[in-house]
């Protein structure tokens, strides 16, 4: 019960952030995980991660609430940790928590936007240090992805016009 209760806290604290703002996409194709974010300029943002490439009973979901520790036009520097959570595992075990809390973690990862032409398109590197549920097994993961971060197109500025001389 008591991880319910940190769960719908953690979200309803997110949910008061305006996060209506420039999301992201992105996939770490060889960790098999699509991710979602919110405007990740903001000086804290959130990172939700799906496990793809896997059976329903194992699927995951990661929350992720991120801070960044510098911001350029090329690189962003982050840092957040979360929990991985399992809605789907009462298919594999009828026992199992409503929301199943498969493990913490902490991530440290860099976006780096190496087309100057357009910024939008980003590679993103992390490490991720992950815990098991009662800390009794963890792994460092890495992960390697590419991200698209929506938003407004900036209007062309456009010169004025010159008068007509006769």
């Amino acid at each position: 019960m008591k991880r319910i209760i940190f769960v719908l806290t953690l979200i309803l604290f997110l949910n008061q952030q305006k996060l209506r703002a420039q999301a992201s996409v992105g996939y770490y194709p060889w960790s098999s995980l699509l991710t979602i974010s919110t405007n990740s300029k903001k000086a804290i943002w959130l990172d939700t991660r799906f496990q793809t490439n896997s059976l329903f009973s194992s699927l995951s979901v990661d929350l992720l609430p991120m801070i960044n520790l510098k911001r350029g036009e090329v690189v962003q520097w982050y840092l957040g940790g979360g929990l991985r959570l399992n809605p789907l595992y009462r298919i594999a075990d009828a026992d199992a928590d409503l929301i199943t809390i498969d493990g913490y973690s902490l991530n440290v990862g860099v976006r780096i936007s190496p087309l100057k032409q357009n910024r939008r398109f980003q590679v993103a590197l992390e490490l991720n240090p992950y815990v098991k549920d009662k800390f009794d097994s963890g792994v460092l993961k890495s992960h390697f992805g590419l991200v698209y971060v929506f938003g407004k197109r900036k209007k062309e500025e456009v010169a004025p016009e010159a008068p007509l001389v006769p």
